[in-house]
């Protein structure tokens, strides 16, 4: 056996998947045994393997073990000269394990390999060749002169900015990404160590590898996708304490203990400042554009109130009390947002008609608590109403301005301003085409390149992939779509490459399957087109099913002396209300059946096969009922269930 690779999968699918066809392919010359090792993924990662990669040789963890671990446990079976490390989030060249072998056969002082690797824009990702992290190379990249000075001798040696990226190059560490290593190295310095959980592992054996007496080699002639960020969430607190940690754990294995602390040191103020400003960061994200909101509605209704009391109400003399502005404003505009809030005014993308809904809603509110109050604290319903038309205002000359500004989690049309180009045969674009057209975005303009030069006389053909160049800029292509069955991987990223610098997004469509996927950048979980069996995971619904399990809890709650007499199990009713109430329980989900493949619910008391009397319901159809309440989630469903379920809420 000449190669094995060894994958760790945690809950990446569609991008397992994918690494998976284009493994598949490179593995056509070349004598490969593939490991997929699972720790423990509820995205149904192990079913897609098995059932579409049944040459691979998959271990199924009841635990996440941390990537060593992981790793260690298909290399201590793996029966291969080179053993090539890779992570899920990345797609291969065809000919990528020919040229890497061919290049360890040939350099038998080669302990470890590295390719040159591209994001998913096409952009040269830095850590494909890194310098060793001592503390004067740390405290330069902590510190920003490694970003400020890249090709510098001096601050540039992390990334080591100063090596040509298109040449070969001896390097001190590796990524973790793809990693190719010589077994015979490994059986003389030792496999990953399993201190390290996550991060910091690559850096140790490669340096170790170097250790023992082997050179660790950049090599620019193959390149790989690695879609950064999908595996982990690199601007995460816990991302900034588990890497820093790791390099803290390096240093006091490798460095001498003067050094170890100077780098332990730098590291601790390094953990405190980037999480520090990452909760901070995080922070103002989360309240910019409520604070905005509240300011700019108050500023308005101050401006109101001033008109309205000097120019209407109080002619003569007088003014509204102090508790106007300092009690009621602030109550009113806190009811008016969460309204809008509830309607989904806040999610994204942003729909206008929510906003309003949400204002007219909270205006209603408003009003009823009005009337209800002792008449000394009933400033004016004038007031309420003028407010409700600014409050209305406010917020669509605000949206306005972000969307016209070209912000773009501000675009109002988002998904029908897209301009997409699938590249590929026609049997693939009209594959590709339909899939975009059951997923969760509505598309907007399709255009079909043909993945050959031949002519095609179908109604979306625009041109041919030669023609690539001249198809975007003369339709404004936003995205590009490459239908893999069609395309080599190395064609994808020749053009990918190519196009660097068009303004537009990438996405690849594997073969048979239900994803499209891209990414664009470090700090994105990966940009997923897939067909959308998640509608009860979206935000506005399950705030929508938490706001009905609350509402009809307090109404089952009142009315619970009449309807215990109906319950079939009348201890569990009476705890059902209060362990919904405050949200241990729903009263409609999955029941006490777990899905992998569905978005998680809260224990229920019922489940949609409860609505259904008179009929015997098996596995298979439960299943099958989960599935459509889960995909085509609706409130009214809730309530159908809970009320022809009436006499099982105690369940």
């Amino acid at each position: 056996m000449k190669l094995t690779v060894i994958i760790v999968n945690y809950n990446v699918q569609h991008f397992l998947e994918q690494c998976l066809h284009s493994v598949r392919k490179a593995s056509k010359n070349v004598s490969t045994e593939i490991f997929v090792v699972d720790n423990n993924s509820v995205d149904g990662s192990v079913n897609m393997v098995k059932e579409k990669f049944p040459e691979a040789r998959l271990i199924e963890n009841k635990k996440n073990t941390g990537f060593s671990y992981a790793n260690n446990q298909a290399m201590h079976i793996a029966k291969g000269e080179y053993f090539l490390l890779l992570n899920p989030d990345t797609v291969v060249e065809e000919d990528t394990f020919e040229k890497v072998i061919a290049f360890m056969d040939s350099h038998p002082d080669a302990g470890g390999l590295g390719v040159k690797m591209l994001d998913g824009k096409g952009n040269f990702l830095p850590e494909s060749k890194r310098g060793l992290p001592t503390p004067s190379v740390a405290f330069y990249k902590i510190f920003g002169f490694s970003r400020l000075f890249p090709k510098s001798k001096t601050f540039g040696k992390y990334h080591l900015g100063f090596l040509d990226k298109d040449k070969t190059h001896e390097v001190d560490i590796l990524s973790g990404a793809f990693m190719l290593m010589r077994k015979t190295a490994l059986d003389k310095v030792g496999l990953l160590d399993e201190t390290f959980f996550m991060y910091g592992e690559d850096i140790d054996l490669s340096y170790r590898i170097i250790l023992g007496g082997y050179k660790n080699y950049y090599f620019p002639e193959t390149r790989i996708i690695h879609y950064k960020g999908e595996s982990t969430k690199k601007s995460s607190v816990n991302y900034v304490f588990v890497f820093y940690k790791a390099m803290v754990i390096f240093a006091n294995k490798h460095f001498s203990q003067n050094n170890a602390k100077t780098f332990s040191f730098l590291i601790n103020i390094a953990i405190y400042l980037r999480a520090g400003a990452a909760i901070f960061i995080r922070f103002l994200k989360s309240i910019a554009l409520p604070a905005f909101d509240f300011a700019l509605i108050m500023g308005g209704l101050l401006l109101i109130k001033d008109y309205y009391e000097k120019n209407i109400k109080f002619i003569e003399g007088g003014s509204y009390s102090d508790a106007l502005t300092s009690i009621a404003f602030p109550s009113y505009i806190l009811i008016w947002m969460f309204t809008v809030y509830l309607s989904g005014g806040y999610d994204k993308p942003i729909r206008l008609f929510r906003i309003i809904r949400g204002i007219l809603v909270g205006t209603g509110i408003i009003l009823i608590g009005y009337s209800l109050l002792p008449e000394a604290y009933r400033f004016s319903r004038a007031l309420i109403i003028l407010g409700m038309g600014w409050v209305v205002l406010s917020y669509l000359i605000s949206r306005l301005a972000f969307h016209f500004a070209g912000f773009k989690s501000f675009n109002l049309n988002p998904d029908k301003t897209k301009r997409i180009a699938i590249i590929g045969q026609q049997e693939e674009y009209e594959r590709v085409s339909q899939l975009l057209k059951q997923t969760n975005s509505s598309t907007g303009f399709l255009f079909f390149i043909s993945a050959d030069d031949k002519g095609n006389n179908h109604a979306d053909y625009v041109g041919n992939i030669n023609q690539i160049e001249e198809v975007i800029e003369i339709y404004k292509i936003s995205e590009v779509i490459f239908c893999s069955r069609d395309i080599s991987s190395q064609g994808i990223i020749d053009y990918m490459h190519t196009l660097v610098s068009a303004d537009v997004d990438f996405k690849i469509a594997p073969p048979e399957s239900l994803s499209i996927i891209g990414s664009n950048s470090i700090d994105t979980a990966g940009d997923l087109y897939i067909i959308d069996v998640n509608s009860i995971g979206k935000p506005k619904n399950k705030r929508n099913k938490r706001l009905f399990d609350v509402l009809s809890s307090i109404l089952i709650i009142i009315f619970s002396p009449l309807l215990v007499l109906l319950q079939e199990n009348k201890a569990g009713f009476l705890k059902n209300m209060f362990a919904v109430l405050f949200g241990y329980k729903s009263w409609v989900g999955y029941g006490t059946d777990k899905h992998d493949h569905l978005p998680k619910l809260r224990p229920s008391a019922l489940s949609p096969a409860d609505a259904i009397k008179n009929f015997s319901i098996n596995a298979d159809t439960r299943n099958r009922l989960h599935l459509a309440y889960s995909k085509d989630y609706k409130i009214e469903n809730d309530l159908n269930i809970v009320w022809k379920g009436i006499k099982k809420l105690g369940n």
